[in-house]
């Protein structure tokens, strides 16, 4: 294989905190330790509308069509960005633009009368790519709903080793332990908070729980949707709950590290195109209860190493979370069942080395002739 000059598209920095931006940041890795250039394009972060103008910037098009890329990565959630440039951009290089799909904005939930709006434009997004690397299967076939297409694809599951949990036999011991104490059920959310992560049903239903039986941490972004967090503040206090939940707002590394070591149960019930945190939680031994729609299922296998709940179904997800407090031999059954589902889940090295293989040949199969006339 021949070395490869990469250009990756994203909005701000690589070092954003989030799932996808913690794969794009994986695969540049292991495109770099394979001895690939990979140079990042880097736009600015705006508002939807705004981002539609970029389509219109000659910046943004002399920049790409003059770098000598072999290829170009575009993470999807660029996509109102790219739209319409990609199809000038075509016209100019000949190099393959692949997207790089974590999951589509059209997937989540909007106001009603926005979402025709939202799965036109990233339907024509999809349209003007010519390969797609996805993070799971459940990604794969929203975009073939959404887009019907016959071109290059490959599915790459994320990983968790990057947070080299303890040795299994050490999580084994912590959770036997665990199951003889008789504290109240210590739950983890890990995620920014953002409407789109579905705390408020998470708070609903540890409502319908006895107080004295619980407590949760929310460790993520408290300045992603200040309005959100806000109701979630007011939605605590009008249950009663203040004491029960501590809202940390983003945390380091080292601190995230701690809080899976010293939680009991993972909840994150929402929408997820693949869910990384369910699969860290996992290398902890911590059973996730996530939801049914979405990717979560790929991951989390229902009474085995956790639950999947409808995200609205609050008495549910209530049920759920009392019987683990009732049962806690039940509780150490399903840890030892996420930590086995983590160990048998592939790294990000042994992910990323057939996608890598795969980039290679969208290089030596897919080439346009380049044109110099207007833009």
């Amino acid at each position: 294989m021949n070395p490869m000059h990469v250009g990756l598209l994203i909005y701000g920095s690589l070092a954003t905190i989030s799932g996808g931006f913690l794969y794009d940041r994986q695969l540049v890795k292991e495109l770099e330790n394979a001895g690939h250039t990979v140079d990042i394009v880097s736009v600015p972060w705006r508002s939807y509308p705004r981002h539609l103008t970029d389509n219109w910037s000659k910046t943004l098009l002399d920049q790409l069509c003059h770098a000598p890329f072999d290829l170009l990565l575009q993470d999807e959630l660029n996509h109102p960005s790219l739209v319409w440039l990609n199809r000038r951009l075509r016209k100019q290089v000949s190099y393959p633009l692949i997207s790089i799909v974590h999951h589509l904005r059209s997937s989540e939930t909007h106001p009603s009368l926005q979402m025709p709006f939202y799965r036109w434009i990233e339907r024509q997004y999809l349209t003007s790519i010519d390969g797609f690397l996805f993070n799971s299967q459940t990604t794969r076939a929203t975009v073939m709903e959404l887009a019907p297409n016959t071109k290059p694809q490959i599915v790459a599951y994320p990983a968790a080793d990057h947070r080299q949990p303890p040795a299994a036999a050490v999580i084994y011991a912590t959770r036997h332990a665990r199951a003889a104490s008789q504290a109240p059920l210590r739950i983890l959310f890990v995620g920014n908070v953002i409407a789109r992560k579905g705390l408020h049903h998470l708070v609903q239903a540890l409502a319908l729980v006895d107080r004295e039986q619980w407590h949760l941490r929310v460790l993520g972004s408290l300045t992603s949707e200040p309005r959100y967090v806000e109701e979630i503040r007011q939605l605590l206090g009008a249950l009663h709950l203040a004491a029960n939940v501590k809202l940390e707002g983003a945390a380091s590394d080292e601190a995230i590290f701690a809080a899976y070591q010293t939680s009991d149960l993972f909840a994150a019930p929402a929408y997820e195109g693949f869910g990384i945190v369910y699969l860290e939680a996992m290398s902890f031994g911590l059973p996730v209860i996530a939801a049914t729609d979405g990717a979560a299922y790929e991951i989390v296998t229902d009474s085995e190493n956790g639950y999947l709940v409808a995200p609205d179904d609050h008495a549910a997800l209530a049920e759920h979370i009392e019987r683990l407090v009732r049962e806690p031999a039940l509780l150490e059954k399903l840890s030892i069942g996420a930590r086995r589902r983590y160990e048998i889940h592939p790294t990000w090295h042994a992910t990323f080395v057939p996608v890598i293989d795969w980039l290679s040949k969208q290089i030596e199969n897919v080439s346009y002739p380049k044109r110099t006339e207007g833009r």
